[in-house]
């Protein structure tokens, strides 16, 4: 697929998703030790902190009015810029305030990428090839992921906190000022419209993105206190389940995005959410360790499907409302992470097994809603050569 990788976008948004990857993945490394170890920070405080870290998610929409100001590829190099002077100033401000506002600085900073990568993956990369760029994308993340978890494993041997956050921080603006010298775009792309916009004709995309965000909160609040409390994993097998996680979306990312291409959204969201009524039934009744960890290591795989939910507005949507949709679908998608990890957390003391029968319910609901996608088919694409 020589033709996408020429295209100026496919680098520039390979190379401040690095940037992305880096930048979280290095504070969720870091984030737990620091708080404890330096900040002397007490599990309510931990809690406000992580709960301030999904305000930006909600607040995507805003996304829309920045790029009345400025061009939407300098948003994306503007939010690196952001998400590394985060965590290069994380280090020098141990405490309950300083850990809020320099997390608000790199969770804007995340979140705002996160948006306007999807967006301008859908507006560069026409409907035959934006699955198999969004797969390669995550392809790459997980590629970082990795690495940056080893580069952190080796520093902490010689390095203190605010000097490890200093060295990757660092990183980071030098990625983003990169961006600020490239002018990826090009004139005959549609403009983006610069207001709100909600359609009744998207419902099912909003509804699918407010499932999806659901979903993803059940996994990322209970799976691993699953494995952890039930089963007593030590943080040395949760590190290895993270890093094999990561390697097997290496080499599977591409091809779920293959797969959508072939064989279209309907079909690979039907096989999404009709496995995960299964995984998520198996977390509430399993006794097994291994099978746990088995299922921690398919839902993470499952994620990588939510490409299909964005590659399946980009064939119903109107071209000028992409930027838009993506940042009100970012919000919507993000009203989960505000409500269910508190509800979850009560009826977990009352049996664990309550989130995760839910989270099955929730994704028979999203079963049922993806047979309602509609598509028109594309072009056929020489799938072997992507």
């Amino acid at each position: 697929m020589d033709h996408v990788k020429k295209n100026p976008m496919y680098l520039y948004l390979v190379v401040l998703t690095i940037g992305s990857t880096v930048g979280l993945q290095a504070w969720t490394t870091l984030f737990n030790n620091f708080a404890v170890e330096v900040a002397r920070l007490d599990g309510d405080a931990i809690g406000a902190v992580q709960s301030i870290r999904e305000i930006p998610g909600f607040l995507a929409l805003l996304a829309i009015f920045i790029i009345r100001l400025i061009p939407e590829h300098r948003l994306s190099a503007l939010s690196i810029l952001l998400l590394g002077l985060g965590i290069a100033a994380t280090g020098w401000f141990p405490s309950f305030a300083g850990l809020a506002l320099t997390t608000l600085v790199m969770s804007f900073g995340f979140h705002y990428y996160e948006t306007t990568n999807m967006s301008l993956t859908l507006q560069y990369f026409d409907k035959q090839v934006s699955p198999w760029v969004f797969g390669k994308l995550r392809s790459i993340s997980a590629a970082s992921s990795i690495i940056v978890g080893v580069f952190i494993f080796f520093m902490a041997t010689a390095l203190d906190f605010a000097r490890m956050y200093v060295i990757i921080g660092g990183v980071i603006v030098a990625l983003a000022l990169w961006g600020f010298t490239r002018r990826p775009t090009s004139a005959d792309i549609l403009p983006q419209h610069k207001r709100m916009i909600f359609r009744k004709r998207y419902s099912l995309y909003y509804f699918l993105t407010f499932m999806a965000g659901a979903r993803r909160q059940i996994f990322i609040a209970f799976a691993v206190l699953l494995l952890v409390q039930k089963f007593g994993y030590s943080v040395q097998a949760v590190t290895f389940l993270f890093v094999l996680n990561n390697a097997i979306n290496y080499f599977l990312s591409p091809t779920i995005g293959r797969a959508i291409i072939r064989f279209g959204e309907r079909k690979v969201l039907t096989l999404e959410y009709a496995s995960l009524v299964a995984v998520f039934l198996a977390y509430a009744f399993t006794e097994s360790k291994w099978v746990a960890g088995g299922l921690y290591i398919l839902d993470h795989i499952f994620f990588n499907f939510a490409i299909a939910m964005h590659t399946f507005f980009q064939k119903v949507g109107d071209p000028g409302d992409v930027a838009p949709t993506m940042a009100v679908g970012f919000t919507i998608n993000h009203i989960a992470a505000v409500i269910l990890p508190a509800i979850g957390g009560y009826f977990w003391i009352v049996d664990y097994r309550i989130p995760f029968i839910a989270g099955a319910c929730m994704a028979l609901i999203s079963l049922t809603a993806v047979q309602w996608i509609r598509t028109t088919p594309v072009k056929p694409v020489a799938i072997d050569s992507l």
